[in-house]
């Protein structure tokens, strides 16, 4: 199994809106895909939030190729939507793991 994990800093000033549309839009497009079996959204703690919080969403793909097929056909299109709708007032580092048994 992999996890693409996607990691967000943001703005105090769009935080509950931001929080609101990525769990009522963004993510349930993502999910919408059918490249990924599972997810999960979180909060770090322990950081410096004087400028923002920071969250992760990792989303959970059966194998390699689920998760390459969702950047090569979906996730342009939903990182453009997520920066005309938030503009520079968020950054975000993505990450490929693979679960180790």
């Amino acid at each position: 199994m992999y996890i693409y994990n996607v990691t967000t800093k943001l703005d105090w000033s769009i935080h509950d809106e931001w929080v609101k549309w990525m769990r009522e839009k963004h993510i349930p497009d993502v999910m919408a895909k059918a490249c990924f079996t599972e997810y999960r959204f979180v909060r770090l703690l322990e950081t410096d939030e004087t400028e923002g919080p920071t969250y992760a969403i990792q989303y959970h793909a059966a194998d390699k190729s689920s998760y390459e097929s969702y950047l090569s056909q979906h996730a342009p299109s939903l990182r453009k939507e997520a920066m005309d709708k938030w503009g520079d007032r968020f950054i975000s580092f993505r990450s490929l793991m693979e679960v180790v048994h």
